[in-house]
């Protein structure tokens, strides 16, 4: 029997993994080594009792006698704090879904490759903070990294087989997020509950907010360079408020593939559950007819200045995206707490990979884990500042 793990459970991609493992028979078809989440204990346990998982973790020791009590008589054995999920993350399992949100998902992933695992990579946080460790991690177990990002499932669908060098270019597209059609003018006075809602996708608050901002589409254009090893030149974005089209590939000869498909999560989700494989998923078909048409735009770049910054941050190597990222989510940490203003998110993150520039090893790439979150501190401290 195939065994999986999933960190970050109770999330929203987490959940849809949960639901699909649910669905394809779950402890009767799978077996359920780890499962991690946050502050949301109850729903951690059920899942747990539900699948019949070998440990339940949190990321939260003071809650780690809450998780006790709600798993009592389970048989499924309760952890906390960051060792546990290190710990966790070393218990064998053929099948790894990382959805664990942020940079705090970089260490479970790396545990997981070093094990040999197949990672469904969803935190595109790792890639962008320390793509040449992942691969390297990778390498040297003879691991698999697949992506869930359904952009970067659907680029990893359309080239199949195709060789790179028959590749022009990538597309990958966005839906704008909740402020795609507001005055300019209006944004800097946008609240937090008005940038939580998303019009397409059933998201999680952060990515919801990362997304109207543009930032998650910034993080997803770096993300597209580290895993399928793109030039910067290579990959752009294209507004599609329908969310239908989820990346496309043009090749050399003039053709462009494209994978169209629901706004649903559960497709990447399940199409690396099954890989090489596919198989039925509660995906609902497309009724191209019904829909009538798609639509799409040039991005604004005065609107989401996040993507100018993902291309200076390619450009300059090394560091930058240990930075880039850990300076967005401060600066989204103090947008949520009501620090700083919306339009002030770009700003702080373009001061801070301003001032770490000028600092030694910044165009240094990784070696090792230490430096990542050396750097990552760093730019923490340098955009609260």
């Amino acid at each position: 029997m195939r065994r999986i793990s999933i960190f970050g459970a109770t999330g929203s991609v987490g959940a849809n993994g949960v639901d699909l493992i649910r669905r394809a028979g779950g402890p009767a078809a799978y077996h359920t080594v780890a499962l991690t989440g946050g502050r949301n204990i109850a729903r951690l346990a059920r899942m747990a009792r539900d699948l019949r998982a070998e440990i339940a973790v949190t990321a939260h020791p003071e809650l780690l006698d809450e998780l006790r009590d709600a798993l009592s008589g389970s048989g499924v054995e309760a952890a906390a704090g960051p060792q546990a999920l290190i710990d966790a993350a070393q218990r064998p399992a053929d099948w790894v879904l990382s959805a664990i949100v942020g940079a705090a998902g970089l260490v479970p992933g790396l545990t997981a490759l070093a094990q040999g695992s197949i990672l469904a990579l969803a935190n595109k946080e790792s890639l962008v903070c320390a793509g040449p460790l992942l691969r390297h991690a990778a390498q040297a177990s003879g691991a698999t990294i697949l992506p869930v990002d359904s952009e970067h499932s659907a680029i990893f669908q359309a080239l199949g087989q195709d060789n790179l060098e028959s590749v022009k270019d990538v597309t990958i597209t966005a839906s704008g997020g909740a402020f795609r059609d507001w005055p300019l003018e209006r944004l800097a006075a946008a609240t937090v509950a008005e940038a939580s809602t998303h019009p397409n996708w059933a998201m999680g608050q952060r990515i919801t907010i990362d997304s109207a901002s543009m930032f998650n589409k910034a993080m997803e254009v770096i993300e597209a360079k580290e895993f399928f090893g793109l030039r910067p030149d290579q990959i752009r974005v294209l507004v599609h408020p329908e969310s239908i089209i989820h990346a496309m590939v043009s090749h050399v000869d003039g053709g462009t593939i494209a994978h169209l498909g629901a706004p649903d999560m559960r497709h990447a989700i399940g199409y690396a559950l099954n890989w090489p494989a596919r198989a039925p998923l509660p995906v609902a078909p497309l009724d191209l007819a019904a829909l009538g048409s798609l639509t799409f735009r040039a991005p604004d770049e005065h609107r989401w200045p996040a993507l100018r910054l993902a291309r200076e941050v390619m450009a300059a190597g090394g560091m930058a995206g240990a930075v880039f990222n850990a300076a967005k989510e401060q600066a989204l940490d103090d947008f949520i707490a009501g620090r700083i203003g919306f339009t002030r998110m770009a700003p702080r993150v373009e001061m801070t990979l301003q001032a770490l520039s000028a600092r030694a090893g910044f165009g240094d790439d990784p070696v090792d884990l230490d430096t990542v979150l050396h750097w990552d501190r760093e730019a923490r401290k340098e955009t609260a500042a």
